[in-house]
């Protein structure tokens, strides 16, 4: 059966929801050329040899801005070819200089492996490469560190193990020619301006030892390349964009899961149709991708697929992929979709970048990914030889995803958005600084020279505080910046997680190693009593050691699932901008947001059913970030004709709404927002709406937010006002997040305080 009619007839089986729209994106063909001047000897035989006969348009121009000497980013679909961009450049310069090095950056482990075997494919005995990561043994790092001419690693090991260490590397550091940043889209949030200030250390030591290499960067397509690779290095880039490698016909599906109730709006688990789709691609033998946005969702995803699938052995083909498994339970999943062992995997993004897991033929994306950006990347896993391929997205029950269902037009036209990066944040300045001036004593003009003008008053706060002191060179008399402290800086710097020291999760009854949970998540998802998925395998976590970072579960296979429910306060440390929000005053500035998980809810996994509220004494946490927030006077309420009774409700609804659709604006998704609601601020004085970012320090969201306020309200209220439920749903004003379990909530009241305040009549 062909992708199109399995599609169909998987739709005609429910009753309501199932296909929305189907579009058929045309083939495209590849637009080939001759590298000008010719690739040396052995490498254009080696090319000759891997059946390539000449590079795509991009390749060939990437290759050409290289060897002009410029740094180059390339922003070009998935499958498009982007490690000749780099390669290419790379390997001729190596060839022409035997002294030369190169160093590869990867977001993952499993990436830089994939990519090690792509350039030993290459069979160029004088370029030897090898990886650098956590996994490498101690015995071989000597070994990497003298030999290889290529290392491949990652940006924390950038961090924890080359900078702090310059004087071990000094073969690479001292012959530098090239560093090469790929899957760069991914470097945005906090990972990515940690990033941005540890590849503007390198440059500093690489210069320190007589190297000014140049940068190679690639990504998916974004809206802002050049931006986003001088935003993250820190010199101007040359963006090659226009996609010359072909492509093979795509379906795109517009998925929305069956009504349970078209009264209230209530729709089918995503998760489930997620898995019947999976199941019904790997029961015709069809290999499939299932993304999810959790780990818990990955793990139901596949739990549920093979329940469903109906074709003898086809449930044993089916597995979950998500970060937190251990590194050799990863590499097992890796290996056996890239041999076709695996018919269908559910998988969080882990999954979503370059690995070479060989030929898809369908992508199912449960929920819209956050981006537009990674629609795209995640549609283009399937099709990679060239036939068509299927990429359908299930829409959540989220105003987002239903906004997307009701406007598909929109997503398909959608311009890239473009990714935030925020170097100047000081939370995350301030330890790189640090850093800095442990490996090399800084100058002070050094300082705004490596991280920019805004360094300067972080830096002189560091001194007045004692992290750093400026003493005199004894060679030179000039002054220099030096750590003061006495234990080294960024040891404990989690570069990749929302916040906190990861908390390990053990089997109580094995002592085995589970998987990890960051700190800023632990108290959500692995309190007391939370239930854990693993491989489609149920635990209830019976301790929670604080202390120690150790959740202790025990296997079962209880009839429940749990959500934590939290209290959360916000206060406003300072007001940095206003500007008008149709009638009322729209704020951006600096907030603390006070969180406690409070309690957790146990309910029905067969029907949903709340079957009991368990309290929990937990620590609060602090979060110091960035938001903005529209304060709504007594006359817009009267207007409005919301009572004092309805306003709490009102005002939360709108909240929600306003998160859930904040994405339409800004490159982030819907848990990197948060949000409070109070119909009487303390720092206001009157009935304020707060969305704010999930980071400390603030990462640029709600910068974008305020930017785009009255457009943002717009279309929050769009959503609301046309959805179909009577009362408010998670199509428009329920949250997945909500820690008051939506309560209260009022859909009418929040339609007509938005049109009220865009000055519009209220109905």
């Amino acid at each position: 059966m062909d992708l199109e009619s399995l599609l169909i007839a998987a739709s005609a089986e429910l009753e309501s929801g199932g296909l929305c729209k189907l579009v058929r994106l045309p083939a495209r063909p590849g637009a080939a050329v001759q590298p000008d001047p010719p690739l040396p000897e052995p490498l254009a035989s080696r090319l000759a040899a891997m059946g390539v006969g000449g590079l795509w348009t991009h390749q060939a121009e990437a290759l050409a801005a290289a060897r002009a000497g410029r740094h180059v980013v390339v922003s070009t679909g998935t499958a498009s070819g982007k490690s000749f961009c780099f390669n290419l450049p790379v390997l001729e310069t190596l060839l022409a200089d035997r002294k030369a090095r190169a160093l590869y950056l990867y977001p993952t482990k499993a990436l830089a492996q994939d990519q090690l075997r792509a350039i030993r494919a290459f069979a160029i005995p004088q370029v030897s490469a090898a990886t650098y990561d956590g996994d490498t043994p101690s015995a071989e790092r000597p070994l990497v560190r003298r030999y290889a001419r290529i290392v491949l690693s990652n940006p924390d090991m950038v961090h924890y193990g080359m900078l702090d260490a310059h004087a071990r590397w000094t073969e690479l550091f001292g012959h530098l020619a090239y560093v090469v940043v790929d899957e760069a889209h991914t470097l945005r949030g906090v990972f990515g301006s940690h990033v941005g200030c540890i590849l503007r250390r390198l440059r500093r030591v690489a210069r320190h030892y007589g190297s000014d290499p140049r940068f190679i960067l690639t990504s998916a397509t974004i809206g802002n390349p050049d931006d986003l690779a001088e935003r993250l290095v820190g010199v101007p880039f040359t963006a090659v964009s226009q996609d010359g490698s072909p492509r093979g016909e795509r379906l795109f599906a517009f998925w929305n899961p069956p009504f349970k109730d078209e009264t209230s709006g209530s729709r089918a688990s995503s998760n489930w149709e997620s898995a019947r789709l999976l199941a019904t691609f790997a029961d015709e033998g069809i290999r499939s991708i299932a993304f999810t946005k959790s780990r818990k969702a990955a793990e139901l995803v596949a739990k549920h697929a093979k329940t469903i699938a109906g074709t003898p052995g086809t449930p044993d083909r089916i597995r979950a992929y998500r970060a937190g498994y251990l590194a050799s339970e990863r590499r097992e999943i890796e290996q056996a979709l890239f041999s076709g062992e695996l018919l269908g995997v559910a998988a969080t993004t882990a999954l979503e970048l370059g690995v070479d897991v060989g030929g898809l033929d369908a992508v199912v994306m449960n929920g819209f990914p956050g981006t537009v950006a990674q629609v795209w990347q995640q549609a283009g896993r399937a099709g990679r030889s060239g036939e068509e391929s299927a990429a359908v997205l299930v829409g959540h029950e989220d105003p987002l995803d239903q906004y997307y269902l009701s406007h598909p037009d929109v997503l398909l036209a959608k311009p890239f958005e473009a990714a935030l990066v925020d170097v100047t944040n000081p939370r995350i300045l301030e330890p790189h600084l640090g850093c800095a001036a442990h490996e090399l004593p800084m100058a002070p003009s050094e300082v705004t020279e490596t991280f920019g003008e805004g360094a300067a008053p972080v830096a002189d706060a560091m001194i007045e505080r004692g992290d750093l002191a400026q003493r005199k060179a004894r060679a030179t008399g000039q002054p220099r910046l030096h750590w003061r402290r006495r234990e080294p800086p960024g040891r404990e710097l989690d570069l990749r997680s929302l916040g906190g020291e990861a908390y390990q999760i053990v089997d109580a009854a094995t002592g085995a190693l589970l998987g990890t949970v960051d700190g800023a998540r632990a108290f959500g998802q692995v309190h007391p009593g939370a239930v854990y998925l693993h491989q489609g395998e149920s635990f209830v976590v019976v301790s929670l050691d604080v202390e120690a970072r150790v959740a202790l579960v025990e296997g079962g296979s209880p009839a429940f699932y749990t959500q934590a429910r939290q209290t959360s306060d916000i206060r406003v440390v300072a007001s940095t901008a206003e500007r008008r929000l149709g009638a009322v005053a729209c704020s951006l500035g600096r907030v603390d947001v006070t969180q406690r998980v409070v309690a957790y809810v146990r309910r029905s996994i067969a029907n949903g059913e709340l079957l009991e509220v368990v309290p929990l004494e937990l620590p609060e946490q602090t979060l110091p970030t960035v938001a903005f927030w529209y304060t709504v006077p007594e006359d817009i309420v009267r207007a409005a004709r919301i009572c004092p009774a309805d306003l709490p409700g009102s005002l939360h609804a709108a909240e929600h709404a306003a998160i859930g659709v904040l994405p339409l604006f800004a490159m982030a998704d819907r848990w990197d927002i948060g949000g409070v609601s109070t119909a009487l601020s303390m720092d206001t004085g009157l009935p304020t709406v707060f969305i704010y970012d999930g980071y400390p320090g603030g990462i640029g969201i709600a910068e974008r937010g305020f930017a785009r306020c009255e457009d943002h309200l717009a279309a929050t209220l769009d959503v609301v006002a046309n959805c179909p439920c009577e009362a408010g749903c998670p199509s428009c004003v329920q949250s997945p997040k909500c820690g008051n379990g939506n309560d209260p909530l009022d859909k009418a009241g929040a339609v007509r305080l938005m049109r009220t305040i865009l000055g519009s009549p209220p109905n």
